[in-house]
C-alpha cells in the first residue's frame, strides 16, 4: 500500500490540499500501477519558524528530491 506524505510550510487551505492530493494519488496509480484503494495520501503543515527541526526528522536516504544538495 503507497503511501505519500507531504510536508509543507502551513497557509494552505484545505480545498488546495485536496487537490495536491488527487493529483498526487493519480500519478501514484499511473505510475506504480495500484488500485486508488491502496493509495492514501497524508500533508502535515509546519510552521515557518519549525521547519528546520522538521526536516530533521527525515532520514536523508529516503528523501529522492533534497534541494539542499
Amino acid at each position: 500500500m503507497p503511501h505519500i506524505a507531504v510536508t509543507m510550510i502551513a497557509g494552505r487551505d484545505r480545498k488546495t490540499k485536496q487537490i495536491l492530493a488527487e493529483k498526487l494519488c493519480s500519478t501514484l496509480i499511473e505510475t506504480l500501477g495500484v488500485e486508488s484503494k491502496f493509495v492514501s495520501v497524508s500533508i502535515e503543515d509546519i510552521e515557518m519558524e519549525k521547519w528546520e527541526s522538521a526536516m530533521q526528522r527525515i532520514p536523508e536516504n529516503t528523501m529522492i528530491i533534497n534541494p539542499n544538495k
